[in-house]
């Protein structure tokens, strides 16, 4: 079967080809000498989509080129100009969101709503950096010493680069580049292998706003290509920062390099989240929040339910209810709206979602619901499968780990310090979710006593962050903050300033020093 008419149409709205240039300079596209070519086909069906010629050294080299002799002369632009231009992207992704969030659906296989979603995320996080744009503030001190002025300030890092995961192949991305931009810098994005395409729509979107303004080329730069490009881009000393985002297994190479030559990294890694549902919670919110954080994606979200703690007055009744809940999925093709579930990415995880249940149950799980890989023509890219529900313990070695993957491990408590404990114990800290209506759960969940993670949240699931909030997590999850609150800064260096208007030299401390 041949590419539907719809996504044929919106490849050509988008300016994605049957084959694809894999190196973009902020305005143009360069020809990669590189070989290999990677031909992209959607999980949706099987359908081949396009291909990409993936790049190589000699590609990266140009792509660093202008990025160094465009960093001088766009940290110069003021920044609320360098949010105009922001601006001005985030206008036509709007007139494009459409188009770009059902090419995200089709070639990474989440709800059409959610790759709408997505690029809503991108054209939010457009809105915060124009704002931002006039917000960039560095703080006053008042001096010990007479006639003299301290204050702060921040300049730009220089080059920025970031790597995304498929997951959000085009989100993650804007995050980082669009709040760089307007902090001054210039950026080298590094997509997914498995999501290029979307990627390249992206840049289509962008050169229509750097020809639009006349800039020169190497602000927003992209190259694709496999791990070569990551490994460089990670080494190379005029890469000033490195947003990663990606497994933990990754993110510890990545900062194991970046270590090695002092660079500064942004790391968002992997996510083992919990939700608690006490004896006090609202029972219909908490099911909700539970069956939408574990299986929006396909359970393939960094923020993803993963494990699910009740407590035991509780147990009974939310098994049922979410296994009704689950009993009314409906999984197959993300483009139609009817659908709650799309397929995971690839066979690999496919792979990796039956070898987990496998293990699970080996260590002495039960699986509830689901658990199978669907078969027929409605799912014929062999990518499909049910969202599944195991009661498990906490300690089991797959319950431990992350599997990116629509697999709930439940489990009950009886006490909150047991639950909180238990939420704790895994060597992840990016999301978690307590649901209850007594404030004291509330308040010791949210206290230092409470979650360990970056984020944490009452009353709500674990996934769905909004951009106004700085994200991240803490532990294995990397520590990195990307997006909203001051998570600007970590764009930025900063500089301390101190001003003597006086005739003398007084000495800090009350030093003196006489000549």
């Amino acid at each position: 079967m041949a590419l539907k008419k719809e996504i044929k149409s919106i490849l050509t709205q988008l300016g994605v080809k049957s084959k694809n240039e894999s190196v973009f300079t902020g305005r143009n596209w360069i020809t990669a000498l590189n070989t290999k070519t990677e031909k992209i086909f959607s999980p949706t069906d099987g359908e081949e989509i396009g291909s990409i010629v993936f790049s190589g050294i000699t590609e990266y080299e140009a792509i660093l080129k202008r990025a160094v002799a465009a960093k001088k002369s766009w940290a110069d632009v003021p920044a609320p100009k360098r949010g105009e231009i922001v601006r001005q992207y985030g206008n036509i992704l709007r007139e494009n969101k459409n188009a770009l969030g059902t090419l995200v659906s089709y070639e990474m296989g989440k709800s059409l709503a959610e790759g709408k979603g997505e690029v809503q995320e991108m054209i939010d996080i457009c809105d915060f950096a124009v704002g931002l744009s006039r917000q960039l503030h560095g703080l006053t001190m008042h001096s010990e010493r007479p006639e003299h002025r301290m204050y702060e300030q921040w300049h730009p890092l220089g080059i920025v680069g970031i790597i995304s995961a498929f997951n959000f192949p085009v989100a993650v991305w804007a995050w980082n580049a669009m709040i760089a931009a307007v902090c001054g810098n210039v950026s080298i994005w590094k997509p997914s292998e498995k999501a290029p395409l979307s990627a390249v729509a992206c840049m289509q979107l962008m050169k229509q706003v750097c020809t639009d303004n006349n800039l020169p080329e190497g602000i927003f730069n992209m190259i694709q290509g496999d791990y070569v490009i990551g490994n460089q881009m990670v080494n190379d000393p005029r890469v000033a920062l490195i947003s990663a985002t990606g497994s933990t297994r990754m993110g510890k190479i990545v900062g194991e390099n970046l270590g090695k030559r002092l660079g500064k990294s942004i790391l968002e890694l992997g996510g083992n989240n919990a939700i608690i549902i006490s004896e006090f919670a609202n029972l219909e919110m908490a099911i909700k929040g539970t069956f939408f954080g574990a299986v929006g994606t396909c359970g393939q979200r960094c923020t993803s339910t993963r494990r699910l703690i009740v407590h035991k007055k509780q147990y009974k009744k939310v098994k049922d209810l979410l296994i009704k809940a689950y009993k009314q999925l409906k999984i197959g093709d993300p483009l139609d709206e009817n659908n709650h579930c799309g397929p995971l990415i690839d066979q690999d995880a496919v792979k990796m979602y039956t070898r987990a249940i496998d293990r699970v149950k080996e260590e002495g799980g039960k699986v509830l619901y689901g658990g199978k890989v669907l078969r027929g023509a409605a799912y014929k890219s062999g990518c499909y499968v049910t969202p599944t529900i195991v009661e498990a313990l906490n300690h089991y070695q797959m319950v431990q780990e992350e599997t990116f993957a629509p697999i709930l491990y439940i489990m009950q408590y009886e006490k909150i310090e047991e639950a909180v404990a238990m939420q704790n114990d895994v060597k992840q800290g990016l999301s978690s979710a307590i649901f209850t209506d007594k404030l004291q759960e509330a308040e010791y969940f949210l206290s230092y006593k409470g979650s360990d993670c970056g984020i944490a949240n009452v009353n709500i699931g674990t996934s769905g962050a909004e951009i106004g909030g700085a994200f991240g997590g803490e532990k294995e999850t990397g520590g990195g903050r990307e997006s909203g609150s001051d998570a600007w800064k970590a764009y930025m260096r900063r500089q301390t300033n101190t001003i003597n208007y006086g005739d003398n030299l007084p000495l800090a401390q009350g030093i003196t020093f006489d000549m």
